[in-house]
């Protein structure tokens, strides 16, 4: 004899929640929750650059969290793989561009098997919530809430780990150009995933128990949806104006770009000459130049001559040695106040924090050389990660830094607001990457990175597409792809720190370890309330 279920409806055909001793039944069989995923995938990628079709996130989110409603962990591992390898093989195919498709392949790999082992979790919270917390607050609260803190740890994790993460893929990034994109000021790029997925998963579960009739059951998913749409940009304080000059010079700056001595540097000049006579309070050159300028007298002199001309501080970009290692350098070259040729330790420098694997360095050389020798010996060089701070100071202004890729990194952006920058500079060179999305991509991430901090940003790339971005994620100015120009803008200075600047990376946190640890809880209440079998 055994215990007989609660039935699941009542007298009226009304369903009813999920008993303890049952597991939530699969909204559709594994054979169709496959190519389910894959269309999430499909549509996952269409909310990202090119496309940039902002609700397509939302559509994605939900058909990923139906096919996983009563999985098993192998079911879940093969609806993540679907899901993550068709992904990330559509989002990073921009990594073929130069480099062929083992680059590719592997990041790919690597990423989709992350994130099928990451969706786990939201099986098994589909699969314990209802036993351990059946009524309608477990199901329309709780749930909801447990899935999104899970998919938001999931992008913390992956954005970490390994050899520094990948945080490019987040959710949150797809809304840079929505109208929600203001409460990214709130709760940052982790709060705004996490209020994503809470959104849709109410709104499933909603449905699922048939409570979307009744005002209270509805109110949830719709009260979050007001919110991320109504809700403003938190205020930033203005604090004057800065005259910037922005060049893209659309030079040879490929790793595989054929060119001579001096050549990305006299583009980059040559393209300078609209700034040079109007009046600009800072010159800035995008990622990287032929030389290390403080070990090569004719590129210190050519810098000397541009700053001098503009009669305004040059911040530039190279591959600067100091104390035996490489490093990715931005420098603020002001001859009038460190003399022509200044040495290394007289002017302000930041090193960037963040170097690609396998891009700019290789890491565990050793083992990977004996997988792919002819690949790993492309990069000879490897360089050292930066730890000083992310600023440097142009007259009495501080400005706030970030190099290449390592503007999707949370801590670089918040670390220099929070010292005190007014107006952020991110400096890249997209050139190995020209006429793909890569560049779109990351120009969606500083407009994010805008109205996160409340703060104008300078977004130029060796060969475009450029742009100055307002505080509230406007285009201010820009230059297209393939097209030497430059961008000159009295840009707005802002202090004060929004709410995603101080709580963001708390938020990061707090979403990681919290979803783990009420997976964990739930688990075992919904284990304790599984009645034994009766013989």
């Amino acid at each position: 004899m055994t215990a007989t279920p609660t039935t699941l409806q009542d007298p009226h055909g009304r369903p009813q929640p999920t008993p303890p001793n049952r597991r939530a039944r699969a909204v559709m069989p594994l054979a169709m929750a496959l190519p389910v995923a894959a269309a999430a995938a499909v549509l996952m990628d269409l909310a990202y650059p090119e496309v940039g079709f902002w609700p397509a996130a939302f559509a994605a989110t939900g058909l990923l969290l139906l096919a996983l409603i009563g999985r098993s962990v192998w079911g879940a591992v093969a609806v993540g793989a679907v899901f993550g390898l068709l992904f990330f093989g559509l989002l990073v195919s921009w990594t073929t561009r130069y480099l062929g498709p083992v680059p590719w392949a592997a990041l790919t790999v690597v990423e989709g098997t992350l994130t099928a082992v990451g969706i786990i979790p939201l099986a098994l919270a589909y699969r314990w919530v209802p036993r351990a917390a059946p009524g309608p607050v477990g199901r329309l609260l709780l749930l909801p809430g447990l899935l999104a803190a899970l998919w938001t740890g999931r992008e913390v994790l992956l954005g970490a780990w390994p050899y520094g993460g990948l945080p490019w893929a987040r959710l949150g990034i797809t809304q840079a150009d929505s109208p929600l994109v203001q409460t990214v000021s709130w709760v940052g790029v982790s709060g705004l995933t996490f209020l994503m997925v809470f959104t849709v998963a109410a709104a499933i579960e909603t449905i699922r128990t048939g409570r979307w009739r009744r005002p209270f059951p509805a109110a949830v998913p719709a009260v979050t949806t007001l919110m991320l749409v109504l809700v403003p940009a938190f205020p930033t304080t203005p604090a004057g104006t800065m005259r910037v000059g922005a060049v893209q010079g659309n030079g040879p700056s490929g790793y595989f770009d054929q060119r001579t001595v001096g050549a990305i540097a006299r583009a980059q000049g040559d393209a300078t000459g609209p700034v040079l006579d109007a009046d600009v309070d800072l010159v800035v050159w995008p990622e990287g130049l032929d030389a290390d300028p403080f070990q090569t007298p004719w590129l210190a002199e050519y810098l000397t001559g541009i700053s001098t001309r503009a009669g305004a501080p040059l911040l530039a970009n190279a591959a600067t040695t100091a104390g035996g290692n490489i490093y990715n350098t931005s420098f603020l070259w002001d001859p009038a106040t460190t003399g022509a040729t200044p040495q290394r330790e007289q002017v302000q420098t930041h090193a960037k924090r963040h170097p690609v694997p396998f891009g700019e360095y290789v890491p565990d050389r050793a083992f990977y050389t004996l997988l792919a020798p002819d690949l790993v010996g492309l990069l000879q060089r490897d360089y050292a990660h930066g730890t000083d701070l992310p600023m440097v100071t142009v007259g009495d202004v501080p400005v706030g830094l970030a190099i290449c890729f390592d503007v999707i990194y949370d801590e670089v952006i918040a670390e220099s607001v929070t010292a005190g920058a007014e107006l952020l500079v991110f400096q890249t060179n997209n050139a190995d990457f020209r006429g793909t999305d890569e560049n779109l991509q990351q120009l969606a991430v500083a407009r994010i990175r805008a109205v996160e901090t409340g703060r104008t940003v300078v977004n130029v790339s060796t060969v475009g597409a450029s742009q100055i971005i307002r505080p509230d994620g406007s285009t201010l100015t820009g230059l297209p792809a393939g097209q030497a120009g430059a961008m000159i803008a009295d840009t707005d200075l802002r202090a004060g720190l929004t709410p995603a600047v101080l709580i963001g990376q708390g938020v990061s946190t707090v979403t990681l370890w919290g979803g783990l640890g009420g997976l964990a809880l739930t688990g075992a209440i919904a284990r304790r309330r599984r009645p034994p079998a009766v013989a």
